[in-house]
């Protein structure tokens, strides 16, 4: 690919958050995947004299937005999931294949699998990487772990262990399969017809074991919890992250922000009646996620007066169809609304993702060295989290993967 040059565009990134300005009348230099330059016109268009013109006709630009919590091969209790637990491998990997075109054109340019089926994943970014199938970057946990009957153990996105010994096996398993991460399931949930929200299900050693042969391969482990005793044992153990938290306590919060662990909260899987009723969940699981809704906002505001770093993750799956927006998008809605505000939702959804994983030499801002993802939007990401609604073009690796002025598009 030759050299591209964005112009015409207001420069904005997570760095605001930590007292960076937007680049006004900006240009971004793009050579290869990556950026070679960006910053004011004035300052980047002397390197760009044979590079192709891209004018966003006044855009803002930000790095293309990082999901962290992401199911594509999800299927829930009801009519629906039933049907993807019944798809074959082939029409698996071409069903999740597709989500992740979709994800992409959503203006996602990365994603963080926590249990995906049948190790479907790794064919999936490899073939991702091989620029067979459009989608975003993967980072993967493989198989989430989990005790025998535990949350999710009706599916083959889970592995079950029971003992210290089965789940170090189960660690090494999924580090063996190519895992970037372990995601490990430490209490009930919402799905799970005979669990409780506060149904513990690790021991201490069991949850010891996965996190010190995790930590001794170098990944780090995050946590489907809800309740705050059982986060409190895991984060005193050195738990990285925390999925949901659903009932968590100011001492828990504390004990968190004092560890470094984050906390991925999954606003919408108690606000979500109606993707429930798409589905066809059943009545019993509905009725649980939207009476732990007022608790979750409790939960995360105590996360945020604590200063626990907070990442975005929708839980459903990134591109779906969602009150008037995609799921990624109305997640961070929900996050910013609920006491984060625009700038810090744009660090929640960009940079803080791109630390976590380990990755933000390459991910997470706009500035050189990074790779040459970036979305467009019409309106300012640092007024409302909702001008990712108005996300029209996205780039991915020096390449436009969605330009809604042109034909055809992965939309």
């Amino acid at each position: 690919m030759g050299d591209k040059v964005i112009v015409n565009c207001t420069v904005v990134d997570g760095r605001t958050a930590e007292g960076g300005a937007p680049v006004p009348d900006a240009a971004v230099l793009i050579r290869g995947e990556r950026i070679a330059a960006a910053g004011p016109l004035a300052e980047v268009m002397p390197q760009a004299s044979e590079a192709t013109v891209i004018d966003l006709g006044g855009a803002y630009v930000t790095p293309g937005l990082v999901n962290m919590h992401t199911h594509l091969s999800l299927s829930l209790p009801g009519a629906e999931g039933e049907g993807v637990k019944a798809m074959g491998p082939h029409d698996l990997a071409l069903y999740m294949a597709d989500g992740a075109r979709r994800t992409l054109a959503c203006g996602v340019t990365t994603v963080r699998c926590v249990a995906e089926k049948d190790h479907a994943d790794f064919a999936l970014r490899r073939a991702i990487d091989a620029g067979r199938v459009p989608g975003p970057r993967v980072f993967t946990a493989g198989r989430a772990l989990v005790c025998t009957g535990g949350h999710g153990h009706e599916g083959t996105d889970t592995l079950e262990c029971d003992g210290p010994a089965e789940f170090r096996r189960g660690v090494r398993a999924q580090i063996k399969a190519g895992a970037d991460l372990i995601k490990l399931m430490i209490s009930g949930g919402i799905a799970g017809e005979n669990e409780r929200i506060d149904t513990p299900q690790l021991s201490a050693d069991e949850m010891a074991a996965v996190l010190e042969t995790a930590h001794a391969w170098g990944r780090k482990v995050t946590a489907h919890a809800g309740p705050a005793t059982v986060i409190a044992e895991a984060v005193a153990l050195g738990l990285d992250c925390v999925e949901h938290g659903y009932e968590l306590t100011p001492e828990v919060a504390a004990a968190m922000a004092a560890r470094g662990t984050a906390l991925v909260p999954t606003l919408l899987v108690t606000r979500c009646a109606d993707f429930f009723e798409e589905l066809g969940v059943p009545a019993w699981m509905r009725a649980r996620s939207l009476g732990a809704g007022p608790r979750h906002l409790e939960s995360y505001a105590m996360a945020l007066d604590a200063g626990v770093t907070v990442l975005l993750g929708s839980d459903m799956p990134p591109f779906w169809p969602f009150e008037g927006t995609n799921a990624t998008v109305r997640e961070l809605e929900h996050m910013s609304e609920a006491g984060l505000g625009p700038a810090r939702a744009l660090h929640a959804a960009t940079l803080g993702p791109a630390r976590w994983l380990g990755a933000d030499a390459d991910l997470g801002t706009v500035e050189a060295g990074r790779y040459a993802d970036l979305v467009a939007t019409d309106t300012d990401p640092l007024a409302s989290a909702s001008a990712f609604r108005t996300v029209r073009w996205v780039m991915k690796g020096g390449a436009v993967v969605r330009d809604d002025a042109a034909v055809p598009s992965l939309a």
